[in-house]
């Protein structure tokens, strides 16, 4: 039988374990040699990440000139017989300290390579113990089955999903960037949510921005995919003041603020006529199209006071509002109004001035102080 071992290469691998195959299932022992050989602890169970090297640890005692072999139970796949390794995957391999700690290292682990183990020692009847090797693999995210970016109309019902493969099965959890507020429910802000599924109901301006769908498994490291939402809205405007006041020749700002998306056109109008001139500061703040609308307005004659509408307009419509610019005059006589009558009938309009002479030209009331004097003269 001894002689099988001055054979060579594959054929003596073969050979060999051929022959202890034969041994443990006949029950023979390959030594004559006293002894009672056994397990000092059981295998450890050992959790590895894919990728990585997993040992698998038989501690025996009182070996003599018995053999250790392990296998693999599922496949009853002969792995190695006490220094020799059996099987044609390179990722195998076998160590041992004093014919006593003996352990299987599988390298480069595989999700495939998850299951029980046998150590075996070849004694009659056979002496085995087994041991389970997980493989943990961290979370990836399945891109086809997952929300991409998407461009919606303001008030659309939206629905974000996420999905993750991974061991153990991951769980999803949706967030936004920059901290925001994913929900709000009944003046409640919540900032994450779990599951496949992010469901925003009617969407507008303020969910516009960028999502993170994150996949965990305690596996690290976490994974995420970031979707950005887009949401086409009808340009809104505001304006910094409705009325404003001016004198002849004297400058004003007028300004108003518009948000759109996509990119609105801007523009003023003055008694339905396009204006020539002003600013137009665009800014873009998390796709949304901001424009900073400003016009310098000098009258000069009472056709430029009146109305002017800052306009934007975009693919989805238009919007509009209204400044109104006033003579000063108007702000004196509207601040008059509200003074009790006995000040309004003794004030001296501006119109009851002489400019030219600096002299007032006075009314028939204020003749009345000359009456005692016109008497006097008279009587003389």
């Amino acid at each position: 039988m001894f002689a099988l071992y001055n054979c060579c290469g594959t054929h003596r691998m073969w050979l060999l374990a051929i022959f202890y195959i034969c041994t443990l299932q006949l029950g023979f022992s390959i030594s004559s040699e006293p002894g009672d050989p056994n397990f000092s602890s059981p295998i450890s169970n050992v959790t590895v990440p894919v990728g990585r090297e997993a040992v698998l640890t038989c501690i025996v005692h009182d070996l003599v000139a018995f053999k250790v072999a392990f296998l693999r139970v599922d496949t009853q796949t002969i792995l190695t017989i006490q220094n020799h390794v059996i099987t044609k995957n390179h990722r195998i391999g076998i160590t041992h300290s004093d014919n006593r700690i003996w352990q299987l290292r599988i390298r480069d682990v595989k999700e495939s390579d998850r299951g029980f183990y046998m150590c075996q020692i070849n004694t009659d009847p056979m002496k085995s113990q087994t041991g389970y090797l997980d493989v943990v693999v961290p979370p990836d995210i399945l891109d086809y089955q997952t929300s991409h970016d998407m461009i919606v109309q303001e008030g659309d019902n939206v629905t974000l999903t996420c999905a993750a493969a991974g061991s153990p099965l991951p769980t999803i959890e949706w967030r936004r960037e920059k901290g925001k507020p994913l929900l709000s429910v009944e003046s409640k802000e919540i900032f994450s949510v779990k599951g496949p599924r992010l469901i925003l109901k009617q969407a507008n301006r303020h969910h516009m921005g960028a999502y993170l769908c994150i996949a965990s498994n305690g596996v690290p490291p976490s994974i995420s995919k970031r979707v950005m939402l887009v949401v086409n809205f009808l340009p809104a405007i505001w304006i910094r003041e409705e009325v404003v006041y001016s004198a002849y020749g004297q400058k004003v700002l007028l300004e108003c603020v518009t948000e759109s998306h996509p990119n609105s056109v801007n523009y003023w109008l003055h008694n339905k006529e396009y204006v020539q001139g002003g600013t137009y500061e665009s800014l873009t703040m998390e796709n949304v199209y901001k424009v900073i609308m400003k016009l310098i307005v000098r009258p000069l004659d009472k056709s430029d006071f009146g109305e002017y509408k800052c306009v934007g307009k975009n693919a989805l419509g238009e919007s509009e509002k209204t400044v109104v610019l006033y003579h000063k005059s108007k702000m004196v006589s509207d601040s008059n109004s509200n003074q009790p009558a006995s000040q309004i009938d003794n004030s001296i309009n501006r119109s009851d001035w002489d400019v030219e002479n600096c002299t007032t030209t006075p009314s028939v009331y204020n003749l009345n102080f000359l009456i005692p004097f016109l008497i006097i003269t008279y009587s003389l």
